[in-house]
């Protein structure tokens, strides 16, 4: 997975947040008051939302990836300070394995120590670069370790076994909160079935009957009604299932673009 910065996640934003309201005006303008305004007003909110689901997600992956790969990083070279190597050494040797996305960041760092940076500035922009949340805990204690000179490589060990364990309470986390998650998926299909079986059935008897429709809702009005309230439903619904689950609004995106259009297929092919 690419990293994903902060600035394309910016424009991601402008540029679907200005293709979103530009469908709304259209919509506003050409089918007021018809149908299909809802539908085009669904597409918007898709559109507006979607690229920034993607980024988010990718950027997640990336993120993951990289702190699954640092225990492994921080051991090679503790090992390799054993073996006598000074600190810029261990790192260029280290760099030329395989850490995923850490690799690429890590050949950068030791490019900047041979044109003369020192050791501490180049770790702190790699840690400026990096800017995951166990990177941003790791990289202050390595560089006053290195301050304070004596045997650097005890530090790396015990501070890769804690972003171990950390990233094990994180998978712990992420196992427990899955009913959760599962539960707002299933609470949305439970309301979409109730919606259909009401068309299938209730709508179709009063429809057959002939009731004074002055106190009530034609089958049309309600359709429309229920579509807003799935609407409603899908997208807040996936921000809490990614609040619970990923610990982050933004990581619900992904599930509202999901809960979204299983609504809009639902009532647009079965309803």
């Amino acid at each position: 997975m690419p990293k994903v910065e902060s600035w394309e996640k910016k424009l991601a934003w402008i540029v679907s947040i200005v293709l979103g309201v530009a469908i709304v005006v259209t919509a506003c303008i050409t089918l007021w008051g018809k149908p299909l305004f809802d539908e085009y007003v669904l597409f918007a909110l898709v559109i507006t939302v979607f690229p920034s689901a993607v980024l988010d997600y990718v950027d997640y992956r990336w993120r993951r990836s990289v702190d699954e790969h640092l225990p492994d990083l921080f051991r090679s070279i503790a090992q390799a300070r054993k073996t006598g190597m000074t600190l810029p050494q261990a790192l260029d040797e280290a760099s030329k394995r395989r850490y995923g996305p850490l690799t690429k960041e890590l050949k950068k760092m030791v490019a900047q120590m041979s044109w003369g940076v020192s050791f501490e500035k180049a770790f702190q922009s790699f840690g400026k670069r990096v800017d995951t949340v166990l990177t941003r805990r790791s990289v202050p204690l390595i560089i006053e370790a290195s301050r304070s000179g004596g045997r650097v490589e005890r530090v790396f060990n015990p501070l890769g076994s804690f972003i171990q364990r950390t990233l094990t309470f994180e998978k712990e986390r992420e196992t427990q909160t899955r009913p959760y998650i599962a539960i707002v998926y299933v609470a949305f299909f439970v309301f979409l079935f109730t919606i259909v079986m009401l068309f299938k059935t209730f709508f179709v008897q009063l429809t057959e009957l002939s009731l004074t429709w002055s106190v009530l809702l034609t089958p049309e009005e309600a359709k429309r009604v229920f579509f807003h309230m799935s609407t409603i439903q899908a997208f807040f619904g996936g921000l809490v299932a990614g609040k619970m689950g990923e610990g982050t609004v933004s990581a619900g995106l992904k599930h509202g673009v999901i809960l979204l259009t299983s609504g809009y297929l639902a009532f647009k092919f079965i309803i």
